[in-house]
């Protein structure tokens, strides 16, 4: 099977590199947020896909691995992906679209929610990219009333 690259799969390579950030995380309703630091790895597989590995502290101590996959399906003219993580047992589904601009990557996923144990919610993760050294992650949580709540935030910056 012979696939040829869609300018998405370029926009992806983008994110390529070694980065370090610094995200601030809503953990418990009407506190402040809480700061941790990681770092991420992200290498291509084939020019279609990306792995993005990241290591990053978690609330109450420790550190968290993680592990996203992005590539774009051609057929459905969608971005796709994945997110785990060694801190749940839950497998995140991407689906997501660029905006016109070619600059934001809204990435739409439904997950457990924080705020209610054993509920699903629909979630959305949008990539940001400010310049080629710098990127921003913002995650979303559509509330009950069906409003998009901002519950993360994380600045990237390139190491290499």
């Amino acid at each position: 099977m012979k696939i040829e690259l869609q300018k998405e799969h370029e926009w992806l390579q983008q994110l390529l590199g070694e980065w370090t950030y610094v995200s601030e995380c809503v953990t418990e309703p009407g506190q402040p947020p809480e700061k941790f630091e990681g770092t991420e790895s992200v290498r291509s597989l084939g020019g279609l896909w990306l792995l993005c590995e990241g290591c990053s502290e978690m609330p109450g101590g420790g550190t968290a691995t993680m592990l996203m996959t992005l590539g774009y399906d051609a057929r459905q003219q969608r971005f796709v992906g994945t997110w785990i993580g060694s801190m749940m047992t839950h497998l995140w589904i991407y689906d997501g679209a660029l905006d016109a601009n070619g600059t934001v990557l809204t990435l739409n996923t439904e997950g457990p929610c924080c705020a209610s144990e054993g509920k699903l919610a629909k979630q959305r993760d949008v990539i940001s990219l400010q310049s080629p050294q710098q990127r921003l992650l913002t995650s979303y949580l559509l509330d009950d009333e069906g409003q998009w709540q901002l519950f993360m935030t994380a600045q990237y910056r390139r190491k290499t």
